[in-house]
């Protein structure tokens, strides 16, 4: 088994490159990786199935690494380094870089479900409308000087300029039309910078479909923060539809762009299809937000 590690020098901010993780993985035991980046991936070809792909950096520089692995078998370490770490937030990863590579060492894995649409994935979320706005703009100056909360502030610039699009979400046999201002099709239960969605989980092999509608800027707070306080949404309100299937497509009247994971991937339609339990990663568990989470304790607990 061999250990690489690929490093983002870019990503967040540019604390935690490679000299710092190869410092804590070798106090770890974790000494002499493969050290090599996502630009050229002739690496890949040494590829081994087994071995660790260790990757330092944001949600983009993860779902690369996750591809990689996927095609070769290999399993996924996650060292975050970036503005959001999404991904890294379905795995409760310890926040001390020490014991973070100590658990890489271990060698605990879990197996997680990816969204797969055309020939690419994504492994927190797809959006289409207000979302990938600022996700797309969250960025430069800004992206540094606020951190994760870029994705807010690029969200709140953008909101009361924005009447919405008309778009037609398919998931399994559910089926609404309407429009809309945001659409987000996760197959994880964290996006934007650690936004809960409710009652997810990265390995229940279902994508959850969160559609929000054009409203007021106060009703959208509102509701936002109901069910940051409740833990789960209803399946359908006035502002919010929560859908869950194994399968989503997103029909919108005019070709709108998509962000995945937090980089633009072309535009619409969308189809996408959760593949569960395909990738191997290094964690302890899996995180199970709201009910999810609750009930599965009580199943545990006999009841």
């Amino acid at each position: 088994m061999t250990y690489w590690l690929v490093a983002n020098p870019a990503a967040g901010d540019g604390q935690k490159g490679q000299e710092f993780w190869l410092e804590k993985l070798a106090n770890a035991g974790i000494t002499g990786p493969e050290c090599c980046d996502l630009q050229d991936q002739s690496w890949t070809a040494q590829l081994q199935s087994g071995d660790i792909v260790m990757v330092a950096g944001g949600d983009g520089s993860v779902n690369a690494a996750a591809q990689i692995c996927l095609q070769h078998n290999a399993t996924l370490a996650v060292l975050p380094s970036g503005t959001a770490n999404d991904f890294a937030r379905n795995l409760a990863l310890p926040e001390d870089p020490a014991a973070l590579c100590e658990l890489v060492q271990q060698g605990t894995t879990q197996k997680v479900d990816v969204a797969e649409f055309g020939d690419r994935i994504f492994l927190n979320v797809a959006h289409i409308g207000l979302g990938a706005l600022s996700a797309s703009e969250a960025k430069g100056a800004a992206k540094k000087l606020f951190g994760r909360f870029s994705y807010g502030v690029a969200l709140l610039k953008k909101v009361n300029a924005k009447r919405g699009f008309t778009a037609e979400i398919s998931c399994d046999k559910a089926l609404v039309r309407g429009r809309w201002l945001s659409i987000a099709v996760s197959s994880g239960a964290f996006f934007g910078g650690g936004n809960e969605i409710p009652q997810a989980t990265a390995d229940d092999g279902l994508l959850d479909v969160i559609a929000v509608k054009p409203r007021p800027l106060l009703q959208l707070l509102l509701t936002f923060l109901l069910v940051r306080l409740s833990g789960k949404s209803p399946d359908r309100t006035s502002t919010v539809v929560h859908l869950k299937g194994k399968r989503c497509d997103i029909l919108t009247s005019k070709p709108k762009t998509m962000t995945v994971d937090g980089d633009e991937a072309g535009k619409t339609p969308l189809h996408a299809v959760c593949r569960q339990h395909c990738l191997r990663v290094i964690g302890a568990n899996v995180v199970r937000t709201g009910e999810a989470e609750n009930s599965r304790a009580g199943r545990l607990n006999g009841s």
